[in-house]
């Protein structure tokens, strides 16, 4: 139990000191226009309060991923909560509030245009599709999941089927209506539903005090399939929405288009991600102790989380907390298919004023995302193979996302469309906005060696040994911090003539 309440802790720190270090290192500017100020439309430029932007983006970003890929991410022991808490504050909070400031800077702006404008044209086209397909496996996946928790609490006439067409009826009500007259009035409702759940979860675990693994009994891979399942990268890559996620990066120009002044930055990109975090770490606490109890037999996150709710918040707040369970996903697939929605708008030049204009890029989003829901719903192994690829999709986009903060801080240090208030820190700020890069640049190589490894090895990649797979991961994570080394000298060569 101490482990995980300094750990717990830890998460709070890392929010006021390194969140701070990250937020002068990128350098606000309070003064400067935002676009929901510059570029209100109505539908997605719209000023909305901090605490309600914040509530969307936290709720946003929280679908399955801190809950299911915690609660599988456990199995591997206490390395779980190392992961959580580092991966959050270094990595993954990190991602997501560049990520997001880049946006507000760039007028709103989708990841793939920001992507293109740092890493090319090319890599642009390429992320087009990789981001489109990521949206609709986001939107297909955190369907399946609340439509089955569904089916469980109602009668047994209201099936999977009947509650994954209601879902995918909100879904696209969702992306198609302004986001203030939906999303930005109904995701209070689910974030209190979210905040029970943890809250609940937490309070019987400090209540209950079951037995946890502590740091030091060592970070032994506890996993049943150890042997074929290393700690490095498939934790790595189970435990993405509570550590670092690309798909955040998505969902942050959401909100960028919504936010009054730059200084918001910090607690809704940064803090949200840290929120995150803490749900994530409660409910590997949580998988910890019934795993010790009952075995790790069980792979169905689903049964875990109605068990552990179930019998420790008892059937009415057992079923409470398991709606919060179910707000998670569903507030992150109808996000997902409105970002996707408003990426296929940008690049194919389509205004979104017109409800017809929405609905003809929106249509056909939904027809692909429900064919790979009806793939998923065959078996136990459809939906297995879905959430792996979404998994590693998910990975490799964090891994671009910090490669374009990287490039990102060395052209606005060679140029001087950065702004940055170096009077208000003199040298010292100074200094910061030169190593800003650094913050973005080690998360980025080692989420290059997670994402290289873990599809060399992995049963859908091309299931090499283990060794072999570290060997091309290290290779290929090292050519690309020679390639960089190269370009930052290159380009920094060339604004010196």
């Amino acid at each position: 139990m101490v482990s995980f309440l300094l750990s717990m802790v830890a998460l709070v720190l890392g929010y006021i000191f390194y969140g701070k270090l990250v937020e002068r290192s990128f350098g606000i500017d309070a003064a400067r226009k935002t676009p929901a100020l510059t570029k209100a439309d109505g539908i997605d430029y719209v000023p909305m309060p901090a605490w309600r932007i914040f509530m969307i983006q936290f709720l946003n970003i929280a679908g399955l991923g801190p809950i299911f890929g915690a609660i599988m991410g456990a199995k591997f022991g206490v390395s779980a909560y190392l992961w959580i808490v580092l991966g959050t504050i270094i990595a993954g909070a990190t991602h997501d509030f560049v990520a997001g400031m880049i946006s507000l800077r760039e007028d709103g702006a989708n990841l793939t245009e920001i992507i293109g404008k740092y890493l090319g044209k090319n890599v642009r086209t390429i992320m087009r599709i990789v981001i489109l397909i990521l949206m609709v496996l986001v939107g297909a996946v955190f369907v399946s999941g609340p439509a089955g928790l569904l089916a469980k609490l109602t009668p047994a006439y209201l099936d999977g089927t009947f509650w994954t067409t209601v879902v995918f009826g909100y879904y696209m009500l969702a992306t198609l209506l302004p986001i203030d007259k939906l999303i930005g009035k109904v995701y209070p409702l689910f974030a209190i539903a979210l905040l029970f759940m943890a809250a609940g979860v937490l309070g019987a675990l400090i209540w209950l005090q079951p037995q946890l693994p502590e740091f030091i009994d060592g970070l032994n891979n506890t996993h049943p399939s150890a042997d074929t399942l290393p700690i490095f990268p498939v934790m790595f890559i189970s435990i993405a929405c509570g550590a670092i996620s690309g798909f955040h990066a998505t969902q942050s120009p959401m909100m960028a288009r919504c936010m009054k002044n730059e200084r918001l930055g910090r607690p809704i990109f940064y803090g949200a991600m840290v929120a995150e975090g803490i749900v994530a770490l409660i409910w590997a606490a949580a998988a910890n102790s019934y795993f010790a109890k009952n075995g790790m037999s069980e792979s169905n996150a689903a049964i875990v989380v109605n068990n552990i709710t179930h019998d420790w918040l008892g059937p009415v707040g057992g079923v409470l907390a398991m709606l919060g369970v179910i707000a998670a996903p569903i507030t992150s697939g109808d996000t997902a298919l409105r970002t996707a929605r408003m990426m296929a708008a940008e690049f194919l030049k389509v205004k979104q004023e017109r409800l017809i204009n929405r609905l003809s890029i929106a249509v056909p989003l939904f027809f692909c995302s429900i064919s790979v829901v009806i793939y998923s719903q065959k078996d136990a192994a459809g939906f297995d193979m879905v959430w792996r690829y979404f998994s590693w999709m998910n990975q490799l986009l964090s891994c671009l996302t910090l490669w374009t903060c990287t490039v990102y801080f060395i052209k606005r240090n060679m140029t001087d469309s950065g702004i940055y208030m170096a009077s208000r820190g003199g040298k010292s700020n100074d200094s910061l906005r030169k190593n800003a890069y650094m913050l973005t640049l080690f998360p980025a190589l080692f989420m290059t060696m997670v994402c290289i490894s873990y599809i060399c090895l992995s049963p859908e990649g091309f299931l090499l040994p283990a060794d072999i797979s570290y060997i091309i991961g290290g290779t290929f994570t090292l050519l690309t911090f020679v390639w960089f080394l190269i370009w930052k000298k290159r380009i920094a060569d060339k604004a010196s003539h």
